[in-house]
């Protein structure tokens, strides 16, 4: 498998990378959390995910690309990933396709990113600009599906994650939400399936709520490179805290490596 570097984290090498988001509605709020990010251990928190869909003035895509390079100069090192989470896929806001696409080709150009979340089975032409405008500007994209309502059969996530890959995005990601403890296991089968015939790139999978909690943990064993973690607000349900999520995933790691399954 291929490893991919945002800045100067490689992602699909060693353990999962800790992303942490920041879900304030103003600017100086934002600002705000990223400094409080900056203050936390050196190496604890591994990326920084900007959930633009809370930002008030998200609309406005200069000002948003105002407050990315200001987001770019606190964090200096650490890389961030811009998000826009639509409405249809559990975020805060809807907006047209059209900004949609602005908005990530400016956060890309501009705007201080070092990746861009794209949703990847929205209209097909629009995935395609975002992946060509994104590329453009020689930015990673992490391509993703997000399930609020259910587990899909672990066949249908394969088959997802596959089709991602075929389009262009080079890292893939999909989360979905179980219903049940059987759930949590579709989710990580199918993550091991799609790693070990399929993947050429890095897998961010993940079963959202407290019974997916495991699957935050467990990446390294199953296959998927980065996990969520928080300091304070969550962006999803069941991100534990960023310290005891390093603890658990440096357990891990030592025990594959004392056991030589790695």
């Amino acid at each position: 498998m291929n490893t991919v570097r945002i800045g100067e984290v490689e992602v699909g090498k060693g353990m999962p990378k800790v992303i942490v988001p920041i879900v304030a509605k103003t600017r100086e709020e934002i600002l705000d959390k990223a400094r409080e990010i900056r203050s936390v251990a050196p190496g604890a928190v591994d990326m920084v995910e900007w959930r633009a869909d809370f930002y008030d003035e998200v609309t406005d895509v200069e000002k948003t690309a105002e407050t990315g390079r200001l987001l770019r100069e606190i964090l200096r090192e650490i890389p961030f990933l811009f998000t826009f989470r639509t409405a249809r896929e559990g975020g805060e806001k809807e907006i047209p396709a059209e900004l949609y696409t602005k908005l990530n080709q400016a956060m890309a150009e501009r705007g201080g990113a070092s990746c861009v979340d794209v949703e990847m089975f929205s209209d097909e032409e629009t995935v395609k600009e975002n992946l060509r405008n994104i590329h453009a500007c020689g930015i990673p994209v992490i391509g993703s599906r997000h399930s609020f309502a259910e587990t899909p059969a672990a066949e249908v996530m394969v088959r997802e994650l596959r089709k991602m890959q075929d389009l262009g995005a080079d890292i893939l990601k999909i989360a979905v939400m179980p219903k049940s403890r059987k759930d949590v296991a579709v989710l990580l089968s199918a993550t091991a399936d799609m790693c070990e015939n399929y993947a050429d790139r890095p897998l961010i999978t993940m079963s959202m709520g407290p019974y997916g909690m495991i699957s935050r943990i467990s990446g390294e064993v199953f296959g998927s490179s980065m996990t969520f973690g928080a300091l304070g607000e969550v962006s999803a349900p069941g991100q534990l805290p960023v310290s005891a999520l390093n603890t658990a995933l440096r357990l891990v790691h030592d025990e594959l490596i004392v056991r030589q399954i790695k």
